[in-house]
């Protein structure tokens, strides 16, 4: 028992200092948000340090409920680095109003609590457990600014077509568990291995389905738009980061655990919702003139990228989708970023694409940076963002989906427009207002390692990213 408790030792040093934050954020108020912040920070960390399955094989707890492996170690990581620069981006951007409450760093760490849990689940029971804990805190996030009419309607929006998305899945959880009398993968797989019945593949299908919201993909994506949009920029630029990963990794865990001798019967779906998601992203984009409306189908767009290498199945796919997320989030994050700083001269947020006209002549470094993050997105050479597009095109050629592949590479031109469109606005029209000039040294850092890490320069990790991304996709066979 005690091995079990050192397994989940991340979770639990996230869960305990969620708690006694907490308690400090109701006794000294919302004057200690910024410290609560960093502490909450410091948390995520530790918590990554004392990941089991990166200097160690792992192993399972709680009677094959928690997996501690290097595939959850290597998910968790990005996601907790997902969620601390989350942190940071809350801070510049709540602090200027005085609206920064001190409970929006908790809502961080019990999300991330959730995220772990995602990542290592084992179990149907571990799954739903999880995604429901991460989902809870995501709905109040969403909501966080009780005085905006967009943010309360995001996070109503959200909770209700969540409550349905669950729905579904608990429903697809029941019928696994009735026709092969088990929750654990292990189980669920040895049964599906005798063959698929009729009740388990209704129910495959509705688990995905249920998973698809989380990741939003189509034709689960309809809640993605509108919640970007009226969420807190801080918010938004979390939900396109970590939640994505570990609900990425958790549908590859579960497709590659539970439904790995039926890959012929949920890979079907997975095509579908990665061409869907490929197709509806890049052409909805187009006509957008919101910036955070336009990064909301990009992100849709990239996880149909990303649903390529899935359907590949087997650990090259599986890798390919790890290194294709990490890329990912560095990308989205950087843009993100740059979003923040789309302030007028009161210090009001801007969102409109149209105000980023001629940033190059008012904000040179600032027009390079979503220059670099925006080619990137659509994985023009020879900025980094190509290899992810590459590794998961190439997995589905290794997969007899060359067919698959050649679609996917003909939307990623498509969607190429809009963001090169972003790029034209920025160099070649007459400047609009210019940007208030920010003071935030934490998040020029941020813009700038995230600027470095896609630039050619990213190629020096390629490696490094390969080998671990592949280790942990074979912990998963």
């Amino acid at each position: 028992m005690l091995q079990d408790f050192i397994l989940v030792l991340p979770e639990e040093v996230l869960s305990t200092g969620a708690l006694l934050l907490m308690l400090a954020a109701a006794w000294a108020g919302d004057r200690s948000a910024r410290l609560l912040t960093w502490l909450s920070i410091l948390l995520l960390v530790v918590a990554a340090i004392f990941l089991p399955g990166i200097r160690d094989a792992g192993g399972s707890a709680f009677f094959g409920l928690f997996a501690a492996d290097a595939f959850a170690a290597f998910a968790k990581i990005v996601v907790y680095v997902g969620a601390a620069i989350s942190l940071i981006a809350a801070m510049g951007w709540f602090g200027r109003d005085g609206d920064y409450r001190a409970e929006y760093p908790v809502l961080i760490l019990f999300a991330a609590v959730g995220m772990g849990m995602m990542v290592s689940a084992t179990d149907l029971l571990t799954l739903y457990v999880g995604l429901e804990l991460q989902s809870l805190a995501a709905y109040v996030l969403a909501g966080f600014q009780r005085t905006d009419a967009r943010s309360s309607e995001a996070g109503l929006k959200y909770f209700v077509l969540g409550a349905l998305a669950s729905g579904i899945l608990l429903y697809g959880i029941s019928l696994l568990y009735g026709f092969s009398g088990t929750t654990g993968f292990a189980g669920i797989a040895h049964r599906i291995g005798a063959g698929v019945s009729t009740g388990e593949l209704v129910g495959i299908v509705f688990v995905l389905a249920g998973l698809a919201f989380k990741v939003s993909a189509v034709p689960f994506h309809m809640w993605t738009p509108d919640v970007y949009e009226g969420a807190p920029t801080p918010v938004t630029a979390f939900f396109a980061s970590a939640p994505k990963v570990a609900a990425m990794a958790l549908l590859a865990r579960v497709t590659a655990g539970a439904m790995g001798p039926a890959v012929e019967s949920w890979r079907q779906i997975i095509i579908f919702s990665a061409l869907a998601s490929t197709i509806l992203g890049a052409v909805a984009a187009i006509g957008q003139r919101n910036i955070k409306r336009l990064l909301a189908y990009s992100s849709i767009n990239n996880v149909g990228f990303a649903l390529v290498g899935l359907a590949a199945a087997g650990a090259a796919g599986v890798a390919s989708v790890l290194f294709y997320m990490t890329v990912y989030t560095a990308m989205t994050l950087g843009a993100f970023f740059v979003v923040l700083r789309m302030r007028d001269a009161d210090g009001l947020p801007v969102e409109t694409i149209a105000s980023l006209s001629g940033l190059s002549r008012t904000r040179p470094m600032l027009a390079l940076a979503m220059a670099m993050f925006m080619f990137s997105l659509a994985g023009i050479p020879p900025l980094f963002g190509f290899v992810p597009k590459f590794m998961v095109f190439n997995a589905a050629v290794e997969a007899n989906l060359t067919w698959l592949a050649a679609v996917a590479i003909a939307t990623s031109v498509i969607g190429a427009y809009y963001y090169i469109m972003i790029v034209k606005i920025m160099y070649f029209d007459e400047p609009a207002p210019a940007y208030e000039a920010a003071r935030e040294p934490a998040g020029s850092a941020v813009i700038l390692l995230s600027a470095l890490f896609v630039s050619p320069l990213g190629y020096l990790a390629w490696n490094a990213l390969d080998t671990a991304t592949l280790h942990a996709a074979q912990a998963l066979f």
